[in-house]
């Protein structure tokens, strides 16, 4: 289970750095590298039909969503992290209090 942990929060924390490295202004190289693979349309100007600026703005629309769940699924981690520390700490502070009511 722990290591299943790890492996979480080691994903959860590079969707966070790409999102970082991503929405961070000042990086455009960097950034230019890391979206070289996409393949969204490129419709700038008067030079688009319809159909094309139509392309466009639903591949924006599809990377804004992306950037949302990542986001969503980190704070899902991050609340799923926080609850199940408290069990485990209740869980310790119950015994621990067990174990002092059999000292006395």
């Amino acid at each position: 289970m722990a290591l299943e942990w790890v492996v979480l929060g080691y994903a959860a924390g590079a969707e966070a750095v790409m999102v970082l490295l991503l929405t961070i202004p000042g990086l455009d190289g960097l950034r230019k590298g890391l979206i070289a693979y996409e393949t969204r349309p490129d419709c700038e100007g008067e030079s688009c039909s319809p159909t094309e600026h139509l392309r466009h703005q639903k591949s924006i629309m599809k990377s804004q969503r992306n950037a949302l769940l990542i986001g969503a699924a980190l704070i899902f981690y991050w609340l799923l992290y926080s609850v199940t520390h408290l069990v485990v700490k209740i869980e310790q502070l119950k015994q621990r209090v067990e174990r002092l009511k059999i000292k006395e």
